[in-house]
């Protein structure tokens, strides 16, 4: 039995979708441009620097959703979907996922962007598994600016590997191999943890971590 994990933004997508996310409410007009873009930037800036405050960055990102309705939620997921992330899902990172399939490996997107973002872009890939950073609701449903549970970010992804291994009746050791792609060293605990890891469209850090330690780099994306 083999496993195979997936990172999305810039890994499977060529494009930052929590970022992308943020340009679009400010489509929308649920967002300030001048004051939402510079925030949403300097997060951005902090997920590089690989110092991110999921929480503080999930509060902010989701206040522009509070207050809205479930069907305006549902109509704006989609517009995201088919507007800004269809267009960017590219046959390489399609064929990389259809090869694990292929092969019966158990799959799973795993990502620190969040679900209501994330779910409908796991399903395009055809990826039957999300494991993301999951936004707590109120008793509508609705974003309340907290997470439930461990963020899947950093350390945090391993844990919800295996407590979604887990809840399966399965651990590490029942795996022949385990594959995650990733382009992030803030992914670095989660690519020690996996038995191959891959360097996808790394950035700088974490290419530097591949060359050192041999690990193999793909790049999806470049022509």
């Amino acid at each position: 039995m083999r496993l195979a994990l997936f990172d999305l933004d810039h890994t499977l997508l060529p494009i930052d979708s929590d970022h992308a996310f943020g340009e679009f409410l400010i489509q929308l007009g649920w967002a300030d441009a001048a004051s939402y873009r510079q925030r949403n930037l300097a997060f951005y800036e902090q997920y590089q620097a690989e110092r991110l405050d999921i929480h503080e960055y999930v509060a902010f990102c989701t206040e522009p959703l509070r207050g809205k309705s479930l069907p305006q939620l549902a109509d704006a997921q989609a517009r995201f979907m088919a507007e800004w992330v269809t267009p960017q899902v590219r046959e390489p990172a399609l064929a990389l996922v259809r090869k694990h399939a292929l092969a019966g490996d158990l799959m799973a997107v795993v990502t620190a962007t969040n679900d209501f973002i994330t779910a409908p872009i796991a399903a395009a890939f055809g990826v039957p598994h999300l494991i993301a950073t999951t936004l707590a609701r109120d008793l509508q449903g609705l974003p309340n600016g907290k997470i439930e549970g461990t963020p899947s970010f950093r350390e945090g992804k391993v844990r919800r590997v295996q407590q979604w291994l887990r809840a399966q009746g399965l651990g590490r050791d029942d795996f022949d191999s385990i594959t995650f792609y990733s382009d992030s060293a803030n992914d670095l605990a989660l690519l020690q943890w996996a038995t191959h890891p891959v360097a996808v469209n790394p950035g700088a850090g974490l290419e530097r971590e591949a060359l050192q330690r041999g690990w193999p780099i793909l790049r999806l994306f470049e022509t």
